[in-house]
This record gives structure tokens, C-alpha cells and sequence, in this order.
């Protein structure tokens, strides 16, 4: 059974090796980010500002948000959550899109080494897609993509599976698309993702390693 433990005001949800791990954050006060977390920032462009934020459409009423309107193409904010390593599992977010001008984009990195080097899976509100790509060196690459509606202002589920080369994406409970590539085989961190001037919202993140892991 699930036991349910406060750190540092964000609220996670554990059971153990091999078993998902929760983090919510409903029990955080409003503010900056909590300190399970530290920004990070590819490319170029102003530093992210992430900061937690009442939504009454979030889990909990509080969600994570990145605030900084920053235009600058080449822009990546992330928000890497530092308690946990691994390499093969499943890894699911929930996120909103909430305003934007160049993008409204949402994603989450994973097997991510440092902030230059990673995978991450994201959805984009303005050009309604959901694309796989790698990260190598802040040099961003697509590997696979699929066109699907995602609508701003709207709750969504974007979910990878990953297992040695191959990768699984997920949006909203349906399966879009398998992935292989060999670019990270070793474990690394997840992170919440978001490019150029995209204010979006992220309200829960669920990792679940593979056993023995």
C-alpha cells in the first residue's frame, strides 16, 4: 500500500523499489519552486522562473507553473526533480497550456544527464502535435512525432515508456507512437519541460521504474 509523505511541503506518494512514486502539489505553499526540484535551462534566453500557483482545475488545488514570457526561440526551461534516478520505467505528467505566443508547450525530459543532454517528449497547443526528440549537447533532434489536437487552457496526460532503445508516448490515455534510439542508455533524472515563452502548468508527476531498478 501506498504511503503518503510530506517533504518539504511537496507531496509524494511512494512504495518502495520498482513501485511509482507520486509527486503532487497540493500540500505546497504558494511560491517559488519546492526544494525537491532545481531549474535548469538549454539553450539560450532568459533563466526559467518556476514557481507553485493555485489552479482549482489541479490536483489539490496547486499547480507548478513556468512564468517567464521569455520569446527567445531556443529557449528550454526545465524543472528537474532530484530524488530519483533511473533509466527503463514509465513516467507520466499532467499539464495545461496556458498562454504563449511563439509556443504553449509542455513535456517532460527523461534519462536526463544534465541540462544539456536528454530526452524529452512534449505536446504543443499552438502547432497541435506531440513530438520525441533528443537532446544531445543542447542540440535538440526530432526522432518521432504525431499530429493530435491539444487544446490550451485544458488539462492533458502525455506518458513515455522507455525500455533499453525503445520508447512508448501516451497522450490523454491513448498510445500515439513507438520510438527506438541508443543516444542515453544510462539512468537519469526526469524533469517537467517547457520551450521559449510558453506559460504552462504542471500539476502531478508519476515515475514508476521498472523492477530492479
Amino acid at each position: 500500500m501506498l504511503k503518503r509523505l510530506a517533504l518539504a511541503m511537496v507531496l509524494v506518494a511512494s512504495a518502495g523499489p520498482g513501485e511509482a512514486e507520486q509527486v503532487t502539489f497540493a500540500a505546497t505553499r504558494i511560491g517559488n519552486l519546492p526544494a525537491q526540484f532545481e531549474p535548469g535551462l538549454t539553450g539560450r534566453g532568459l533563466d526559467p522562473l518556476w514557481g507553485v500557483v493555485a489552479d482549482e482545475g489541479a490536483e489539490g488545488g496547486r499547480a507548478l507553473e513556468q512564468r517567464t514570457p521569455d520569446p527567445t526561440e531556443n529557449r528550454f526551461a526545465l524543472a528537474i526533480y532530484k530524488p530519483v534516478v533511473f533509466r527503463d520505467g514509465e513516467v507520466s505528467i499532467r499539464f495545461k497550456p496556458v498562454a504563449g505566443r511563439v509556443d504553449q508547450a509542455g513535456g517532460m525530459a527523461v534519462r536526463l544527464l544534465d541540462a544539456q543532454n536528454y530526452y524529452v517528449v512534449r505536446a504543443n497547443a499552438l502547432e497541435n502535435n506531440v513530438r520525441f526528440y533528443r537532446v544531445v549537447r543542447g542540440k535538440r533532434e526530432q526522432i518521432a512525432g504525431a499530429d493530435v489536437k491539444v487544446a490550451s487552457g485544458r488539462w492533458h496526460t502525455l506518458t513515455i515508456r522507455t525500455k533499453a532503445d525503445r520508447f512508448v508516448v501516451g497522450f490523454n490515455g491513448e498510445q500515439l507512437f513507438e520510438a527506438t534510439d541508443r543516444s542515453f542508455g544510462a539512468p537519469g533524472r526526469v524533469a517537467f519541460w517547457t520551450k521559449a515563452d510558453s506559460i504552462t502548468r504542471f500539476d502531478r508527476i508519476t515515475i514508476q521504474p521498472a523492477q530492479g531498478e
